[in-house]
């Protein structure tokens, strides 16, 4: 129907507007309390000048749009619906013969194409700057030594070993590690090495150890295999697929690795025996993130849509923003089930958009009669 295709891209471009204005807003607010906070942090610190403290923030700008872009959606739809409400513009639609249905779908692609367009394109973007923005908050702002001290220092590894078997493994195992300009030392290390049926075949242990490129070398490095005496110390190196930049990213947060570096990172990481749950999650909440948005939509036109004649509206829009504010604590909740390996990945990501999305089309079906 042409009337309805035409009104439904009239719909999409003021609720466009809206929700980019809404973003902007809300990111510009957000971005503000972070450098008052920022400043605060740095007040004890010399070394943090001001515009090493006003790049942190910059550089976290684009992660913080991502974070409240389904917000945005919310409140930047509620506000289109409403006005297009109270100037009788939809309220003339509908009298027309026109459903909701009809001209929703084009703002609900637009919000689903936004969030696509966060994860495809935007996502890449806001994990390097975060993470530039990590290393430079880690450097002026921390007392700690770096993502890996935050983990006691000490390092699990599990990963292929085809130099004694085939189908071997090494575990490896380092009771201190530091992370100093770039180099990567490990002391007290103790690697298992197992045959394909996880039978011992040797055991090094070592002083210490550093991890070069593709290589773990180890200095008066014992060796023991069982049935035999011990060697005598001497220099020993470990292939690995492991890099220093691996090695650091595995303690960092997700959001720090863009959209399509993820699913090989994971693989790695548990490939190499790290725990992969949060960089799972993560991932599954940014595949969720285009139906979130669309959710959103279509939960701010059941909030916005009631004509002003039948009262009540400012409870309506409040009750919108309410429902959006409970469906993030909703998603926060099943998240940290989710890292605690309470629930699946899957269910812990998609379950708060699925939800929203009954909640949305409940209110909608209630609400329109055609």
């Amino acid at each position: 129907m042409p009337l309805a295709a035409t009104l439904s891209l009239y719909v999409a471009r003021v609720f466009a507007g809206s929700v980019l204005a809404m973003l902007a807003a809300l990111s510009a607010l957000v971005a503000l309390f972070d450098f008052i906070e920022l400043l605060r942090r740095a007040a004890t610190r010399p070394d943090a000048t001001f515009a090493v403290i006003s790049q942190i923030a910059a550089l976290r700008v684009p992660w913080i749009s991502m974070q409240i872009l389904p917000f945005a959606v919310l409140l930047g739809g509620i506000m289109a619906f409403w006005r297009l409400t109270r100037s009788s513009e939809l309220i003339v639609a509908r009298a027309a013969g026109v459903s909701a249905w009809q001209f929703l779908t084009a703002p609900v692609l637009c919000a689903i194409a936004l969030g696509g367009f966060a994860i495809t394109a935007v996502s890449p973007l806001s994990a390097a700057m975060r993470a530039r923005a990590e290393a430079l908050d880690a450097t002026y702002l921390r007392v700690s030594g770096g993502p890996l001290a935050l983990q006691g220092g000490q390092l699990w590894l599990r990963q292929a070993d085809h130099v004694l078997d085939p189908q071997g493994v090494a575990i490896l195992h380092a009771r201190s590690v530091r992370l100093k300009d770039g180099d990567l030392t490990a002391q007290n290390i103790s690697v298992f090495r197992l045959d394909g049926g996880d039978r011992l075949l040797q055991r090094v242990e070592a002083a210490n150890a550093r991890l070069d490129e593709g290589t773990w070398v180890m200095n008066d490095a014992r060796t023991i295999a069982p049935g035999r005496l011990p060697d005598p110390p001497r220099a020993f190196a470990l292939p690995t697929n492991l890099t220093v930049d691996r090695v650091q990213e595995s303690f960092a947060p997700p959001d720090t690795l863009s959209f399509w570096a993820l699913p090989g990172f994971i693989e790695l990481l548990e490939r190499s025996g790290f725990s992969a749950i949060r960089h799972r999650l993560f991932f599954q909440s940014l595949l969720a993130l285009p139906l979130l948005a669309g959710t959103m939509c279509l939960l701010s036109a059941g909030f916005s849509m009631r004509p002003s004649r039948r009262g009540g509206v400012a409870r309506m829009i409040g009750s919108g923003v309410a429902a959006g504010f409970a469906l993030f604590v909703v998603s926060k909740v099943a998240e940290e089930f989710g890292q605690s390996g309470a629930l699946p990945p899957v269910l812990a990501a998609w379950a708060p958009a699925a939800a929203g999305l009954m909640l949305s089309l409940a209110l909608l079906l209630h609400l329109e009669d055609g």
